[in-house]
């Protein structure tokens, strides 16, 4: 399980750069979600439930 979401985030990381074409648009919006998703996943990994 924590292998699995190892993967998703470092693809969302990849994703989220605003490196490509069709990115550079998007403004804050991918960072935002990549940083909830990091806070989410911190809290969890602290309560013990992942």
């Amino acid at each position: 399980m924590t292998l699995i979401l190892l993967i998703i985030l470092i693809l969302l990381l990849v994703g989220g750069l605003p490196v490509f074409p069709h990115s550079r648009n998007w403004g804050y919006g991918p960072s935002g979600i990549i940083g909830t998703v990091l806070v989410v996943l911190l809290i969890l990994l602290l309560l013990g439930k992942i």
